[in-house]
């Protein structure tokens, strides 16, 4: 049965290379070509035994090939053909409708040609939308990007309401979406027996729904290593297994007849993702296996379910819950008996057998996470054993509170009360560890992705040797991790002046750095949470802990937007914001939570290490644009100008009233809009470089009428979106 496992390796293979390389062309050729490497390792394999797997690998790209061609050429084109274009749809809704920044979203099945697509709309203002609702009118539709994490959950459509909607309200619930008010009637009961700060805990636990857990709390798990406890995934599905095997007193019949519907219960609820689904197919293996006496092969099983989700979509491959649920299981699978082995000799068995797994699991889903999350936990190990224990009887704690909330209320509430204790101890010791200055390392420092890749070099090398030192490999893992760390540190203080325009999206935040003094101008872009994200792990990875300050030029989402969450990562002596009308209220709520504030009326100097930092006060007091705070940087004979959101209006006010220099750069203003960054402004300044902070708008920043008028005075160019963050040394 191991060849199944190597031809879902080829399966698996081909369809990733299809999903992210977006190949359309030449499949029918690979497809061939591999078919005829698959009779040649058969012919062969007579002489040379390996060849059976190889085979068996080629077996399946050739399938894997064949199978994305047809998928795409029978399911994707009809959708791919109306991208960009507003039509009129009706489409049923198969959940509840959800308040996000562009209104509200709710999944839809949307016919197109007679096909039913996923999709996700999103309709204009607030309204009350229940599963088997109808959502008709004009909506512009698009399609999820090839490779995108939307398109491995099943979503391939994205449609935006373009004119008036109209909601039809259903009678009575479709059967197929009872799973949708099933879970919504358990997160009323959590929210109704659970203490506040433990409900958003229990509801992610048991169906994944992350909605209520705050910034600070996620970002506790990612830095500490525990994030997969709130992703439902195996390690939910395995406790739910242990009770249903209970609950059928070990017998093997009694298991199935209470199993199988339960995992399908289960699955249905938390809405088969991924890594749900992936599990429950083990698991429904492992108890088939069970009835008919037959050995449980997990490699087999593994493959069986990964097999069976790419037949189903094979954009799968690109969902990430998929790909660390299958990196976990196989590294598991690989390296847990080995490491417990050695683990074994040098410490208690069931110790060992808990650092074995935890490790094995991390092997082949660490660089998953440093590549989708930018961060590598260092004290993960440590997290997992001292709170892996307690998750169980948390788990089962909430299904009984689930469960008494339906014929005594009074005891439900006891139970609630009495889970929310280790809950609390959860959420408190995952905030304790995150919070130690070397809980992880970010992979935005380059030096730290070099030192990964080199560990798993060194792993290669170490499961290729003959005589292994594990010891040896630890050492060299440490030693490498202190050079990098090293490294990060310095180098920002080895540059006179140091200007990084962070790559955000939609917004801006620029980090200004000179003679170990590092100020943040603004922090707000496409989503505020990744925003801030994306600055705090530039300025951990530094070695940065603490601001000098924080600038922020106007109250708009898109500069402001992050502070907040970044002020709970990296906090700033004091965060400077211009003294105008705040009618949204940001700065009320940033002021809150900063050590000082300054508000900021007229220009002021501010002394920045071996940089002289000039802030510009607001133009006017009304318009939110011209508001804007400017900031001059002047450092080692670099002058850096950014001018907010300023257009050309306000940028005449700052000429007319200061005497700016030559500059070496400028920011543009509002993310290359054409009104910003005007003929009179690059006429005084000259900047040689001018630096873009923009990404995916409806604006159409940056303007060509801008580029055209830069590259009349012949500025260097560079923009976000195309060339990520931007980094100037001097």
């Amino acid at each position: 049965m191991r060849k199944l496992m190597w031809f879902s390796i080829g399966f698996l293979a081909a369809c990733g290379l299809c999903a992210y390389l977006w190949i359309e062309a030449g499949l029918i050729a690979a497809c061939i070509g591999c078919g005829v490497a698959f009779v040649l390792c058969l012919v062969l394999s007579w002489r040379y035994e390996w060849l059976r797997r190889a085979g068996a690998v080629f077996l399946g790209l050739s399938l894997g090939f064949g199978w994305y061609q047809l998928y795409s050429a029978c399911y994707l084109v009809s959708a791919r053909a109306l991208d960009g274009q507003t039509v009129s749809i009706s489409a049923q809704c198969v959940d509840y409708g959800y308040d996000t920044g562009y209104g509200t979203a709710v999944e839809v099945l949307l016919p197109i040609d007679g096909i039913p697509y996923r999709a996700r709309l999103y309709l204009s203002g607030q309204p009350e939308i229940d599963p088997g609702d109808v959502v008709s009118g004009e909506f512009t539709l698009s399609v999820t990007m090839p490779g995108g994490y939307r398109q491995g959950e099943g979503v391939f459509l994205l449609a935006r309401q373009a004119a008036d909607a109209r909601l039809g309200k259903f009678s009575e619930t479709p059967w197929w979406c009872l799973p949708a008010v099933w879970r919504q009637d358990i997160i009323e009961i959590i929210d109704t027996h659970f203490p506040q700060d433990a409900a958003g805990f229990a509801k992610a636990l048991l169906l994944g729904d992350r909605r209520d857990i705050d910034y600070e709390t996620d970002t506790a798990f990612k830095v500490s290593g525990i994030s997969h406890i709130v992703a439902v995934s195996g390690l939910h599905v395995s406790i739910l297994f242990a009770l249903v095997h209970g609950l059928g007193f070990r017998n093997r019949w009694l298991t199935a007849l209470l199993g199988i519907p339960a995992l399908l219960l289960f699955a249905a609820v938390a809405g088969f993702s991924p890594s749900v689904t992936r599990a429950c197919i083990m698991q429904g293996l492992m108890i088939l296996a069970l009835c008919l006496e037959k050995e449980y092969d997990p490699p087999t099983a593994l493959s069986f379910a990964v097999l069976a989700m790419l037949a189903v979509n094979p954009m799968t491959v690109t969902s990430i819950s998929f790909q660390l649920s299958v990196g976990c299981m196989a590294g598991i699978f690989l390296f847990r008996e080995p490491i417990a082995a050695w683990m074994g000799e040098r410490m208690p068995r069931k110790l060992a057998d808990g650092i074995a797994v935890t490790l094995s699991a991390m092997t082949l889903t660490t660089p998953l996470v440093a590549l989708y999350f930018g961060a590598v936990s260092l004290v993960g190990v440590l997290t997992n054993l001292l709170v892996l224990w307690v998750v169980s009887f948390i788990f089962y704690g909430i299904m009984a509170v689930c469960l008494l909330s339906a014929f005594w209320t009074a005891a439900a509430g006891a139970v609630a009360w009495v889970i929310a204790w280790p809950i609390r101890y959860v959420l408190g010791l995952a905030k304790l560890l995150a919070g130690f200055p070397l809980a992880a390392v970010h992979t935005e420092s380059v030096y730290v992705t070099v030192w990964l890749v080199g560990c798993y070099g060194l792993l290669i090398v170490f499961l290729c040797s003959r005589k292994r030192r594990p010891g040896t490999l630890l050492a060299c893992g440490v030693l490498g991790l202190a050079a990098a760390l090293i490294l990060s540190w310095a180098e920002p203080l080895m540059n006179d002046c140091r200007v990084t325009v962070l790559d955000v999206g939609q917004g801006q935040s620029i980090l200004l750095q000179s003679g170990g003094r590092n100020w943040l101008v603004d922090c707000g872009g496409s989503d505020d949470e990744e925003a801030a994200d994306t600055a705090a792990e530039t300025l951990l990875s530094q070695g940065v802990f603490r601001l000098d300050g924080i600038i922020l030029t106007h109250y708009d989402r898109d500069h402001a937007g992050g502070i907040g969450y970044l002020l709970s990562r990296v906090p700033a002596d004091v965060v400077f914001m211009p003294d105008v009308e705040d009618e949204s209220g940001v700065g009320a709520a940033i002021a809150a939570l900063a050590d000082r504030t300054v508000y900021v009326s007229d220009d002021l100097s501010v002394s920045a290490g071996g940089a002289d930092l000039t802030i510009f006060g607001p133009a006017l007091t009304k318009s939110d644009n011209e508001s804007s705070l400017g900031i001059l940087f002047q450092a080692a004979n670099c002058d850096i100008l950014i001018t907010g959101d300023r257009s050309e209006f306000g940028e005449a006010l700052l000429l007319r009233e200061t005497e700016l220099p030559r500059l070496e750069i400028l920011i543009a203003g509002h993310h290359g809009a054409a009104s910003s960054t005007s003929e009179a402004l690059l006429a005084a300044t000259q900047p040689a470089v001018v630096a873009i902070s923009v990404g995916w708008n409806v604006y159409g920043h940056p303007a060509e009428e801008l580029l055209e008028r830069l590259a009349s005075y012949g500025c260097t160019v560079y923009r976000t979106d195309r060339d990520g963050t931007i980094t100037f040394r001097r």
